[in-house]
């Protein structure tokens, strides 16, 4: 019988109709960034120094001190290495009210030498040099409390990993759309609510919400689009949806250059999210989830507005489609069918491994080699532009070699690039940063691959649960790669590094093991992906006669 594969070659495998689900879908992908990395703007920390006491602020105004002047005679001078740490922090505990006190150098009187003066932290808040704000400027997110900044993001992750797990679940039991509908409007109003959120609390409970919500709707739009096109357009339509997050990425750089105030950035980020909620009319049911659920007839009428919209004839062997499978009753979704099976159990470890990787050193190595030049916004933006080289050199190479090699080099050549810049000498500065650039170059594309791969290795029933569920391991790592760069660095500069090395080279030993998914129709059963483990020449043979036997014209 045909399947939505042989269908989709009739009514068009990526014509008009998928052409236009792609771009609103590709909306959603490049709406995703201010979440994922939004806390670069939303958090940004600016130059910041204590806030005179009272009276050291009315003595500045009589003697007409400057900006400059106020900081050098209220505050230590910077720490060794030109730290700035103690004057950000800390302010000479001097009684600034007491009479005499001149307008030369009011603390000769008090001590020979200043550094004898006894220092006390700011007891009158913080003034920041910005002409915005942000998250951090508003709550006073610095020195001692500088590490509540840290939970914003782990508020992100943490909603990633619970979201991943529970509402993954939900898209492969209920479907598709109600799912991503769901997670649109609940990611939209989270948004909005963290905007106006009066304390920081709020703030950290909104986001907690955007997380739950936001990247379980990116994956279940990655999948949809997916399950929407042909086979021969599938892995196209992957990494160019991906490329939209990258897109994404500069348009996130430019609203925040535009709205330096965080709550308006945040709104304005957010905002459009609820014209996402249109797609209710717009975009359709997955057919192969319709199909996989024995819901027949709404597969049979989702492919006959395709074909209509394409402005093709309504194939015959439609009314022919059916699941490769029977069942009495239809398949319900299950943790334990991620690892029940020997194939399906190997896919799950090792996508489980590799998400926690790409997520490691992606997120590491931008820590650890850090943002060259001082302006945030074109840093950004040039970061943001590594991801679509990436892209290109996996659509020039995923169909001449396959997926397995080009995703197994690129751990290896991110891992290799960890090892070789430990071993590179400092005053060689300019191969520091090529060799480094490799490395990030590297781990994108493998970043991309374990998205694009991991959709083919599940049948149709759990496609989702198995993607959200393994992809939840690369939160896990956006919660560890911050401890492992600023803890372990300060045991040994080049030590994380190391540990990036050995994770990044397993990882591409490890993809090695996973079947080539190269040509291969999505399989839409726990046999067909059993199938994806044995010798090429033996299942290609059986193919071969199933087709002879089963000659059933698309016509």
């Amino acid at each position: 019988m045909p399947t939505v594969d042989d269908v989709l070659v009739q009514v068009g495998e990526f014509h008009l109709f998928q052409k236009q689900t792609f771009l609103l879908l590709a909306l959603l992908s490049a709406a995703m960034p201010p979440i994922y990395v939004g806390v670069v703007f939303l958090g940004f920390t600016p130059e910041h120094r204590c806030r005179p006491s009272p009276g050291a602020a009315q003595l500045s105004r009589r003697c007409g001190w400057s900006p400059a002047q106020e900081l050098n005679l209220t505050a230590p001078g910077p720490g060794p290495a030109g730290e700035a740490f103690p004057r950000r922090c800390r302010r000479f505990r001097v009684d600034w009210n007491r009479s005499g006190l001149g307008c030369a150098d009011p603390l000769a009187d008090l001590a020979a030498d200043r550094s004898l003066l006894p220092l006390g932290p700011c007891g009158h808040g913080w003034a920041y040099d910005t002409p915005g704000s942000s998250i951090v400027t508003e709550f006073n997110l610095v020195c001692a409390d500088a590490w509540m900044l840290d939970l914003v993001q782990v508020a992100v992750n943490l909603g990633f990993f619970l979201g991943s797990v529970g509402i993954g679940f939900v898209a492969d039991r209920f479907g598709r759309k109600p799912c991503l509908l769901l997670t649109i409007l609940v990611n939209a109003t989270s948004g909005v609510l963290m905007a106006v959120a009066p304390t920081y609390p709020w703030v950290l409970l909104f986001r907690l919400v955007q997380g739950l919500v936001s990247k379980v709707g990116w994956l279940i739009g990655y999948i949809l689009i997916t399950e929407l096109v042909g086979l021969s357009c599938r892995r196209t339509v992957g990494i160019c949806y991906q490329a939209a997050f990258s897109a994404g990425l500069l348009a996130l750089a430019g609203a925040a250059y535009a709205l330096p105030h965080w709550r308006w950035l945040q709104f304005a980020v957010t905002v459009p999210n609820f014209c996402f909620l249109l797609y209710y009319w717009c975009v359709p049911e997955s057919p192969r989830w319709l199909l996989s659920q024995r819901r027949h007839a709404e597969a049979t009428q989702v492919l006959r507005l395709i074909a209509r919209r394409n402005g093709k004839a309504v194939p015959a062997a439609l009314q022919c489609l059916r699941a490769e499978e029977e069942a009495d009753e239809k398949p319900n979704p299950s943790f334990l069918d991620l690892v029940r099976t020997p194939q399906i159990r190997k896919h799950t470890l090792v996508l489980m491994y590799n998400w926690f990787t790409s997520s490691v050193l992606y997120q590491g190595l931008i820590m650890h080699q850090g943002l060259a030049g001082s302006d945030i916004y074109l840093d950004f933006f040039y970061s943001g532009l590594v991801e679509f080289p990436a892209a290109l050199l996996i659509l020039l190479t995923i169909d001449r070699v396959g997926r397995r090699r080009p995703w197994a080099a690129a751990n290896m050549v991110a891992g290799a690039a960890c090892l070789a810049s430990v071993f590179i000498p400092e005053d060689l500065q300019g191969l520091r940063v090529a060799v480094a650039c490799l490395g990030r170059m590297g781990i994108t594309m493998a970043y991309e691959m374990v998205c694009l791969v991991n959709s083919e290795l599940y049948p149709t029933f759990i496609r989702n649960l198995g993607v959200l569920v393994c992809s939840s391991l690369c939160d896990l790592g956006g919660i560890l790669a911050p401890f492992l760069v600023y803890r372990l660095t300060g045991v040994w500069q080049e030590l994380p590094l190391l540990i990036f090395a050995a994770v990044g080279l397993v990882a591409g030993g490890l993809v090695l093991l996973l079947p080539e998914t190269r040509g291969q129709a999505l399989p839409e059963t726990i046999e067909e992906v059993e199938k994806l483990g044995r010798p090429r020449k033996h299942r290609e043979k059986k193919i071969y006669f199933q087709v002879k036997k089963q000659d059933i014209p698309l016509n």
